[in-house]
């Protein structure tokens, strides 16, 4: 991983987009500090598309769909896009699986849960699950005691025994059933939102993030670029970003924001 001050201005200059995972990597222990929401809107406002791509629930995903300055958001770690129009005043909503399939699968997801409390002590259902489409959040440091990486580490492996896919962030481990992940929705929202090919297009595009279920977008595209923290997951991780800022959280966002900013309309 290479400082982001050293991303080539032919590059930096060349992005047209900008996708961005939220907590930890927007956020700094839990706050969205005022400058990164400025990046963004600096971002958004300099022509660039924005868009968040978060585990977080699809209540938190239509505030910031609605109200943010960004084109559209991808959550739940890639079971939905969500883009608000603001001149029709009409929410586009596009879900991996139909309303039959997520109630079925919120059924077997909450037996899971009621397994992982009952084998892995300290764990608990997150706080904003009741938001939630498609997925189970499991906290093991939000608002609970941190739990060793050995006790998260188990709570994904149930997860997995129990055949559903689960991805560890930085404050929870998600774990649901489908065929998705974060890149995959983030491919159809390009296509269907911004009406990009995104394969055509993943070196003029730049991914934020800080944690191992980012690495789908890591290694995915060539300019993807880490917060600090993300070195936290050193040698865990199956793809790391190509660049890393000096800062963490929200303050090596802006880092970011600001290598980006600095060269456009300059190529």
């Amino acid at each position: 991983m290479r400082i982001v001050t050293e991303m080539p201005e032919a590059v930096a200059g060349a992005v047209i987009g900008v996708f961005t995972d939220i907590d930890d990597t927007l956020t700094t222990e839990g706050r969205l500090p005022a400058a990164a929401y400025a990046a963004l809107e600096r971002l958004y406002d300099a022509g660039l598309f924005v868009a968040p791509i978060t585990g977080r629930p699809a209540g938190w995903c239509d505030m910031v769909a609605r109200f943010w300055p960004v084109t559209g958001v991808v959550g739940e770690n890639g079971a939905f896009y969500f883009s608000y129009d603001a001149e029709t005043r009409k929410m586009r909503r596009a879900f991996f699986a139909g309303d039959a399939e997520r109630a079925a699968n919120r059924k077997r997801l909450d037996a899971v849960g009621r397994r992982i409390l009952a084998e892995v002590p300290g764990a608990a259902i997150s706080a904003d699950q009741l938001y939630r489409e498609a997925d189970l959040a499991i906290d093991f440091c939000e608002d609970v005691e941190p739990l060793p990486r050995e006790a998260v580490r188990r709570i994904k492996a149930i997860f997995e025994a129990e055949g559903a896919v689960a991805k560890v962030s930085s404050i929870h481990v998600n774990g649901w059933f489908g065929d998705y992940d974060k890149l995959s929705m983030t491919r159809r929202f390009a296509a269907e939102v911004l009406g990009l090919d995104l394969d055509a297009e993943k070196d003029r595009i730049v991914f934020c993030g800080d944690s191992p279920n980012d690495a789908p977008m890591f290694g995915f595209f060539p300019n993807a670029c880490g917060v600090a923290n993300v070195r936290d997951f050193a040698g865990e991780m199956e793809a790391e970003p190509a660049y890393v800022a000096l800062a963490r959280g929200g303050e090596g966002f802006v880092e970011i924001a600001e290598r980006i900013l600095s060269t456009q309309g300059e190529w």
